[in-house]
């Protein structure tokens, strides 16, 4: 089940994106439903984890405004911003886990930053979001310990740790083999079904791209702005632009349309025991 509404969860408006004088895209306009996957698409270098910096108040914009359930983000004060910010949840590209600490210290270390939990109740919730996320029993391992797409789901344990209303991923499927690749998608497409998140995703990823997006937009080097908005399947299936269509027919994208065959990915969010490492 999809729990997408029709109501606007994140609006962008007229947003120009520019380190000095040189400008990374302008005149970004869309809308994030609340309970969707929302994809930020294009190709290396277009600016895609650019907005995601924009979106999560890490960089404030050139001109134009974010606006979160109608308030604008960047005319808040800093205060102001930075509980707005607690209610995201974001895993970097890395993973951006802390070595030396377990998966269980890094998944409560935003409990015990922002919580006054007591020490046993911070460390059942870690417990559970890493259950969350097939990695019940490696709570006491290192991340030099397991594999790159068990890294990425710690990563992403951490980032539900403090129940965010939004998660933000930037190119979640980077450096993982196919099966490792499938696998997180469907954990991606759970949450938004089982926990009814909104997330925003970075991806250049086809087959990424195409199963778990529900809405899109394409950011175009060439012209500086956003050149589609739809859900991409729908875009491949009916656009006339041959720039959209050539990025979204690369490689296998087009076995993941509507009707066509593919291999379901293993589910991923049922607690489990020690899974073999991807």
């Amino acid at each position: 089940m999809n729990p997408a509404t029709n109501e606007t969860k994140i609006e962008i408006k007229g947003l120009t994106m520019a380190y000095g004088s040189y400008v990374v895209m302008q005149d970004i306009n869309a809308r994030v439903k609340r309970g969707s996957i929302f994809v930020i698409m294009g190709g290396s270098g277009c600016g895609k984890s650019t907005l995601l910096r924009h979106l999560i108040g890490m960089k404030a914009p050139a001109a134009g405004e974010v606006l979160y359930d109608g308030r604008s983000f960047w005319a808040l004060d800093e205060a102001e911003r930075q509980t707005e910010v607690r209610r995201f949840g974001v895993l970097f590209q890395s993973g951006a886990l802390w070595s030396s600490m377990t998966l269980a210290e890094n998944v409560a270390l935003p409990l015990s930053e922002y919580t006054d939990l007591a020490a046993a109740d911070i460390a059942e919730i870690a417990r559970l979001k890493l259950a969350l996320v097939g990695l019940k029993g490696f709570e006491d391992f290192y991340p030099a310990e397991i594999s790159g797409g068990m890294c990425k789901r710690a990563g992403l344990a951490r980032a539900m740790a403090l129940d965010p209303e939004i998660l933000f991923f930037d190119e979640p499927s980077a450096g993982l083999d196919s099966i490792s690749s499938r696998n997180l998608d469907q954990l991606i497409l759970e949450l938004r079904d089982n926990l009814g998140a909104t997330i925003v995703v970075v991806s250049h990823e086809l087959a990424s791209i195409m199963t778990i997006a529900d809405d899109s937009i394409f950011l175009d080097a060439e012209t500086k702005t956003v050149r589609a908005t739809g859900n991409p399947r729908e875009l491949l299936q009916h656009s006339p632009d041959p720039t959209l269509r050539a990025f979204l027919s690369r490689g296998e994208a087009t076995k993941l349309l509507p009707g066509t065959a593919t291999t379901p990915p293993t589910s991923t969010l049922q607690p489990s025991p020690p899974p073999a490492q991807l």
